[in-house]
């Protein structure tokens, strides 16, 4: 019987690592194109959440709406008209999945309230320990990817001039940083 549950084992493991792989999204915008590699293992919830918005071209025509050098650039949420577009409901907060607010890595925007985040997501410009669980408010901002190529157009984003415009009064680019499209590339598994 062990034998046959050590075979059982060694079988479905290749089917199991299947399920945990990244998965790969090409964001282009104007400023280059970013590409991520999300770790559904760690934040399922979170994952399968951008996933959806990503099929569903949620994305496509949004603005990075709110950058600080230093910080993290923000998007995810408004039109180049600044108007909000429309979400589904907000999710769980995975923010205890391990993860860090690494340099490169994106995470989800959320209000004060927790379990608060919906479409909107930033990618850190530097690493932010201070947002790592538990945070400040005992919660922190879940992480849920890394970028693996395309730093340097973060970068540039980050360094993009900005200015008080409404509705978000600072941290707006002068010049918008439009999110053009946002697609799956790939799996890395074979």
């Amino acid at each position: 019987m062990k034998q046959f549950l050590a075979c059982l084992a060694l079988l479905t493991l290749p089917v199991l690592a299947q399920a945990a792989d990244p998965v790969r999204v090409l964001m282009q915008t104007t400023a280059g194109d970013i590409t991520l590699e999300l770790y559904a293992e760690k934040a399922p919830i979170t994952v399968e959440n951008f996933l959806k918005y990503v099929t569903d071209g949620h994305y496509d025509g949004l603005v990075f709406h709110r950058v600080i050098r230093g910080f993290m650039i923000q998007g995810g949420g408004y039109d180049k008209d600044y108007k909000e577009r429309e979400t589904r409901a907000p999710i769980l907060n995975e923010a205890q999945n391990g993860l860090k607010n690494s340099r490169g890595s994106i995470a989800m925007a959320r209000t004060s309230a927790p379990h608060s985040a919906t479409s909107q997501f930033f990618i850190n410009h530097k690493s932010n320990p201070n947002l790592d669980y538990p945070s400040f408010d005992g919660w922190g901002y879940a992480v849920f990817g890394q970028v693996v190529d395309g730093m340097d157009v973060v970068d540039e984003i980050a360094n993009t001039p900005t200015a008080g415009i409404a509705p978000f009064g600072r941290d707006v680019p002068s010049k918008q940083v439009i999110i053009k499209n946002v697609s799956i590339i790939e799996n890395p598994s074979p």
